[in-house]
């Protein structure tokens, strides 16, 4: 990955249609009687009164049509949801923009908070130095997923199975997927660049990420600092060889408007697990492995 120096979210699978046309489309579905409401009056006209079991059947039925229409109505906000979040505009006093110095000291007041028993000389010794974390302040442009293509400018080819060069940590699993879905971006990856892993526990076991990593090149890995975590400690799957920046996602908030430390279990499990883990802190401090705050 080459640092930014100056200044696409594929949303396919999230498309929200625009308002005026929604809205003209629940009318439409207002307006027209349902299909089982037209039988029910050729019925009527035909035969007479309605038999009260087949009038029962058609009721539930036209319940059944309405209970979809409200779920899919649910589903559509929910990912209107989703999309705003991913555009959503960040602060000018995000502390993703300061240099890095300042950034060290933010990093180390964060570690303070998950190893809350420790020393001021314990923490010392722990922290990320100046030196490890990227210098982002030449960045002009946003630190919106919709620039992060921009952001990163160049993902280097994958050698071996399980070997990213980049590692993004997100708070959260839908989070996760928007990122990866930008990282597949073949400005970054190349007409012959690796893979880009999904790496977050809902829907997924940790031997399935296993098994997936030990036989797939990957340019990059998105993922929760939960499951990331676990795969850098607890087995040898995901190899920190070829790895050179790991970006923490600092700047996007969630709906509660939290950002990645703001929540004490993903604070935690970034510092402990993933930015705590051996080999990750061998490649800091070997200067292999730069810290990025977007």
């Amino acid at each position: 990955m080459s640092l930014p120096h100056s200044g696409g979210d594929d949303l396919d699978d999230d498309f929200v249609p625009d308002d005026l046309v929604a809205m003209s489309e629940e009318e439409d579905e207002m307006n027209s009687p349902d299909g089982e409401d037209i039988n029910a009056l050729l019925s009527a006209d035909e035969g007479g009164e309605n038999d009260p079991a087949e009038a029962a059947k058609q009721e539930a039925a036209a319940a059944k049509k309405r209970k979809r229409r409200e779920k899919e109505k649910e589903r559509k906000a929910a990912k209107k949801q989703r999309v705003a979040e991913s555009t959503e505009v960040i602060p000018t006093a995000s502390v993703s923009m300061q240099p890095p110095l300042a950034l060290s000291d933010y990093l180390s007041s964060m570690q303070a908070k998950t190893f809350s028993k420790m020393s001021a000389i314990e923490l010392a010794d722990i922290q990320i130095p100046e030196n490890a974390i990227a210098d982002t302040t030449m960045w002009t442009g946003s630190r919106n997923l919709d620039q992060l293509v921009d952001f990163i400018t160049k993902a280097q080819r994958p050698k071996y199975n399980g070997t990213p060069t980049l590692l993004f940590v997100a708070g959260a699993a839908l989070r996760v997927a928007d990122v990866t879905r930008i990282l597949r971006d073949k400005r970054l990856r190349g007409e012959k660049g690796g893979d880009v892993a999904k790496l977050f526990a809902k829907h997924f076991k940790l031997e399935e990420h296993v098994s997936y990593l030990k036989r797939t090149k990957l340019a990059a890995a998105a993922g929760t600092p939960g499951r990331l975590g676990k795969l850098l400690c607890d087995t040898d799957a995901l190899s920190t060889a070829q790895l050179t920046h790991i970006i923490l996602d600092i700047s996007h908030q969630d709906s509660k408007k939290r950002n990645l430390f703001d929540i004490p279990e993903t604070r935690d499990e970034v510092f402990k697990t993933v930015l705590g883990c051996p080999k990750v802190v061998q490649g800091i401090k070997a200067g292999k492995i730069q810290v990025v705050l977007l």
